[in-house]
């Protein structure tokens, strides 16, 4: 009985060991890649929303407005990318 539970596990296995061969091979290396393009597409987002406190009049802003309160707490983390150590002058704080 113990030889067929022990068949029985390593066909359990077979299946996960197969996703990870295949995750390994095909898609970690575009992993990385993938996600920069989202964080640059994410930036390029977040500073057409929030170009208007940086200075740069902003055509988007009346569609924006529904969109402030959700982008909130993302704001922090964006600055930061972007290089500056303080929220830009005439915004709300954050940190």
């Amino acid at each position: 009985m113990s030889r067929w539970r022990r068949i029985g596990s390593s066909l359990r296995r077979a299946p996960r060991q197969a996703r990870e061969i295949y995750e390994g091979l095909y898609i970690a290396p575009y992993r990385a890649s993938i996600h920069r393009e989202y964080l640059r597409q994410h930036d390029s987002f977040l500073l057409l929303g929030y170009s208007d406190l940086l200075g740069v009049p902003n055509p988007a802003q009346f569609y924006m407005l529904e969109l402030y309160p959700a982008l909130v707490d993302q704001f922090h983390e964006w600055h930061l990318r972007l290089g500056l150590e303080h929220p830009p002058e005439g915004g709300f704080r954050c940190c």
